[in-house]
Parts: C-alpha cells; structure tokens; sequence
C-alpha cells in the first residue's frame, strides 16, 4: 500500500497539540471542580475504562513510536505511566520536537517495507508499513485522542468540537 508516510508527522503533531490543548481546558474544569490534576488525569467514562492518563501515554507513545518505526529509526521508550499533568505536557512537548527532527527522505521508499508486530492479544502480523501507520497506528491515535476528549467533555469540560483542530487542519 502506497501511502506518503511523511505525512503522517505532521498529523500526529498536530494531534498532540490538540491534546495538549483538551489537557489544559480538562485541568481549568478541575480547577474550577475543587478537583486537583492528579484526580483529573484518573477520570474515566465508566470505570472499566482506562483513565484520562492512560489515553494522554497512548497518544504519545503511538505518535512518536510508530513514525520510528516508519522512518527506520530508534524506537523511543515508552512514556514513563505516573507522570503528573505537567509531566505529560512536558511530554507531549517533547514527542513534538521528536517529530519535528524527521525529514521526507527518511521514509522514502518505506511503504511496501514488512514489519512484524505482535499486538497485546499475542496475535503477531506481518503488514507492509504503510498499512501499519495508516489503518492501525493511527486508527489507534485518534481513539485515544477522541477517549480522552470524551472523558474530559463527560466531566464538564467546556470543548466542541473545534477544539479537536486546536493542533491545527
């Protein structure tokens, strides 16, 4: 599948700018609540559900993890899982300038290239890159982006709709 990899930079920036922004109205609604931002990065949909926190780690674990992969470089560690608010913009700053270091010609020619993963489930497939990045890692990015929107909304928090294009169009 023939895909512009590079694209994908730019998206995911933009995405943890977006992120970056529902996380700072989430924390004014807090505030506002009498409620600290250690209690707002634990809030859920329904308790069976992974956190705010959670879904902040994923966003930017997958942003900067799977470009790597695509630009055939380094993948970078896991975001460490008991970082307060500051912490995870912290991070959320840092996976930006990470993104904003690739260049087109890194992933040039990368599309058809195998990779195999093995996903939580142990379920381990071989998918060219381009199916990667584009069905499954962002796939994923948007729905822990669009979760943690939602958890933040159900709380109160006064965002819409534009507010998922903070990080620019």
């Amino acid at each position: 599948m023939a895909v512009c990899l590079f694209t994908f930079v730019d998206l995911y920036s933009k995405g943890l700018g977006t992120l970056d922004h529902i996380l700072a109205k989430g924390a004014e609604r807090a505030a506002a609540m009498g409620v600290t931002d250690s209690e707002m990065l634990e809030w859920r949909l329904i308790e069976d559900m992974n956190p705010v926190r959670f879904q902040a780690f994923v966003v930017i674990n997958f942003a900067k993890q799977w470009t790597a992969r695509a630009a055939g470089v380094e993948v970078p560690a896991d975001v460490a899982s008991d970082l307060n608010l500051e912490g995870i913009r912290a991070e959320i700053a840092s996976a930006k300038a990470f993104l904003a270091g690739f260049k087109a010609e890194q992933f040039e020619g990368r599309d058809d290239v195998p990779l195999e993963v093995t996903l939580g489930n142990g379920f381990s497939p071989t998918l060219p890159m381009g199916q990667w990045l584009s069905s499954f890692a962002t796939t994923n990015f948007y729905f822990h982006l669009s979760t943690a929107y939602g958890i933040l909304r159900s709380q109160g928090t006064p965002i819409g709709k534009v507010d998922l294009f903070a990080g620019g169009l």
